[in-house]
């Protein structure tokens, strides 16, 4: 049994060797032309809206230099940036309109669905 045992032990620790010492393939590929010229937009749209000086300010009140801006810029990935990039059309400087409308349009629906039911809706001054 001690025998067997040692047979297969070291069956498989031969072939685990072998498979160990076999090289991997490689996967080189050549990069597409359209990614580098996207990174390079997005990033000129993350540059840009960083030099505006509403963001620069409010980046100093965090604590953030210019320098370490940059620095974690580049440390972002290309997926990172492009998103970064795709968000920065979603920024509104104040923020404020967009939340005015929402509450009118929400109590603009209440009021019309009170009409539509039979209730009465008075506003006094």
């Amino acid at each position: 049994m001690n025998n067997l045992f040692c047979r297969v032990l070291s069956l498989y620790l031969i072939i685990a060797l072998f498979a160990l010492t076999v090289p991997a393939p490689g996967w080189a590929m050549l990069v597409p032309a359209g990614r580098s010229e996207a990174r390079t937009a997005d990033r000129a749209a993350v540059q840009a809206a960083l030099e505006s000086s509403a963001v620069k300010q409010r980046l100093l009140d965090y604590g953030l230099t210019p320098e370490e801006t940059a620095q974690r810029l580049g440390s972002l990935s290309d997926e990172q940036i492009h998103q970064l990039a795709a968000n920065l059309d979603a920024v509104q400087a104040g923020g404020i309109l967009g939340d005015v409308i929402l509450i009118l349009l929400i109590v603009l629906i209440i009021v019309l669905v009170l009409q539509l039911s039979g209730n009465h809706v008075i506003i006094r001054r």
